[in-house]
């Protein structure tokens, strides 16, 4: 009996120092949180990558995820970034990847997190068999069987609830009691803060890569004079014929800088949009002016390509009749993308943007860099003062015309052409294409886009030739400073070294990426043979100049060859 008591005492100090320990680990643990978040505030990927490591340590379990919301202003709950990460310590088949299970058990998860999200308050389910939410089947499809979840919000410095921080099964197979659910949430605090800190230093290297762009624009971009403008508004426009912008042969250069203006002119009166859309002449005069002055002097995607652009979005709007079926907004806003589509282009493509990490790349990330800031560039220009040609549209008929041609423009990477072509080839060859259903408008509207700025390979061959040697030139100079300044070893189609290459590269591109879009607008209308006939004449010159060449570069000359793999030699961010 004197001795039980003794035991007692034992036993009892043994529980309070494991709890102790418990403590001070769980205390140390909260430290080493805190120390990761001050070391790494710069990458959001990367923080929230040691969050979940931490996490999965500190709570024993066998999955964590962290996910943020899209706009937390919102009273909608959508999430724009999930992060998953499994313990190593998970007794799971190492073959299941991580996509399968986050497909297969998104279904409870994301109700979970939307709730959590919405209210603000935990939820800690100890056995999700019982919860009215779990889809049993996904859950034996997955290969991993959810037991318990313990989820809670994330809240920023503000008391805004960012997103939601998500733990699964336990590792000892025990649920998730008070003490874990306790823990967690204070952890989540620290991770809340630090998650908040790299958002708004992402937030401001955005706003300073938006001022540096937005400078350098001010710096080397002006409006047109009063003088031009006057001078534009008297002159005399003389008809398409005169100008030779009515001919699929249109020769891109027989034009100077201010004939191609009046040119510009006369296509949008005998389309008849200044009308319809009652543009105010002097309006419109200024705003052709001001977005000639906005394109830099490179040696190919300057104001000239983009004329050319439009001129033959012209030509195949009123020589093949698409006037007849597509509407007078989809006809300016085409027309309207077609002659903004490269402003303020500045020599070097979207791959080289994000090499280098520009101001662009910052602001506009690394897809379709350049076609966003042209867009973005466009309405800059509409929104000066005196320059708004679609003043006069009403509010619906403005965001309607504003999403064309953000279409319009971004449909000039070819990232985008090869995402959508396959299905537009699939309408016009199966023979369902039809104008009454938007998806597939949308898709012909794209196609247009493309083919027009890809237009000078149809082009009679001497002009063509000649496209593709100023095409060429702009791209060496991105190459020459891809090897001094990145030290690296350009593609063939940018390198000066491999010149010689260019009418392989070109066949290669015609048959890959060119020739396949134009036969099947011939399928779908007969009127645009003048342009497969320029590309094929255009094909056997430069097969005829590849021949030479031929045992040294083994170029690609059959017709029907499959398109090349974007990823090597072309860059599917320009065209030739």
């Amino acid at each position: 009996q004197m001795y039980l008591p003794f035991c007692g005492i034992s036993i009892s100090n043994a529980k309070l120092f494991s709890e102790s320990r418990k403590e001070y680990e769980s205390s140390r643990a909260l430290l080493e949180v805190v120390n990761d978040l001050f070391e790494e505030q710069t990458d959001l990927e990367k923080i929230v990558r040691k969050i979940m490591q931490r996490a999965l340590t500190l709570l024993q379990c066998e999955r964590c995820s962290v996910l943020l919301l899209e706009d937390i202003d919102s009273h909608v709950v959508k999430f724009a970034k999930t992060f998953e990460l499994m313990s190593p310590q998970c007794n799971i088949d190492r073959d299941i990847s991580m996509e399968k299970l986050s497909c297969s058990d998104w279904l409870i998860n994301n109700s979970i997190a939307e709730l959590v999200a919405s209210t603000g308050l935990p939820v800690n389910i100890s056995d999700v068999c019982q919860d009215p939410r779990f889809d049993a089947e996904a859950d034996q499809a997955s290969g991993f069987h959810i037991r318990s979840v313990l989820c809670v919000p994330i809240w920023n410095r503000t008391h805004q609830i960012i997103g939601v921080a998500q733990i699964l099964n336990r590792l000892d197979r025990k649920t998730f009691n008070d003490a874990d659910q306790r823990l967690f949430e204070a952890f989540v605090i620290f991770c809340g803060l630090g998650i908040n800190n790299t958002m708004m230093y992402n937030q401001v290297k955005k706003t300073w890569a938006k001022q540096s762009v937005a400078l350098d624009i001010l710096s080397y971009h002006a409006t047109c004079s009063k003088v031009e403008v006057d001078r534009l508004k008297a002159a005399k426009i003389p008809p398409s014929s005169e100008l030779g912008i009515d001919e699929f042969h249109f020769n891109d250069f027989s034009l100077d800088n201010d004939a191609m203006i009046t040119a510009s002119l006369r296509m949008f009166l005998e389309l008849g949009v200044v009308q319809k859309f009652k543009i105010d002449y002097e309006v419109l005069c200024r705003w052709l002016l001001t977005v000639r002055k906005n394109y830099r002097t490179v040696a190919y995607h300057n104001w000239r390509h983009a004329f050319n652009v439009s001129q033959c979005m012209f030509v195949m709007i009123a020589t093949a009749n698409f006037q007849d079926v597509l509407s007078d907004a989809e006809l300016l806003a085409l027309m309207v993308g077609c002659l903004c589509h490269d402003l303020d282009h500045r020599g070097t493509n979207n791959a080289f943007q994000a090499k280098t990490g520009s101001a662009l790349a910052l602001l506009y990330g690394t897809s379709a860099t350049l076609e966003h800031h042209h867009f973005n560039h466009a309405v800059m220009i509409l929104q000066s003062e005196g320059h708004n040609i679609f003043a006069n549209l009403s509010s619906k008929e403005y965001s309607n015309m504003m999403q064309l041609l953000k279409q319009a423009i971004l449909s000039t990477d070819l990232t985008l052409y090869f995402e959508r072509r396959t299905k537009f080839f699939e309408y016009v060859l199966s023979g369902e294409f039809s104008w009454t259903v938007e998806e597939h408008r949308d898709v012909l509207r794209s196609m247009l886009m493309t083919a027009c700025d890809l237009g000078a390979v149809t082009r009679p061959w001497k002009i063509s030739k000649q496209v593709a040697e100023l095409v060429t030139s702009e791209f060496f100079e991105q190459g020459d400073r891809e090897r001094s300044e990145l030290k690296l070893t350009p593609a063939a189609i940018f390198d000066r070294n491999r010149k010689d290459e260019l009418p392989a590269l070109q066949l290669e591109w015609i048959d890959g990426i060119c020739k396949p879009l134009y036969q099947a607008l011939l399928k779908l209308n007969r009127k645009l043979q003048p342009m497969v006939d320029g590309i094929n004449a255009n094909r056997e010159k430069w097969q005829e100049m590849s021949l030479p060449n031929q045992q040294t570069h083994k170029a690609s000359v059959c017709s029907e060859s499959p398109v090349p793999n974007p990823n090597t030699e072309f860059d599917r961010n320009h065209t030739i």
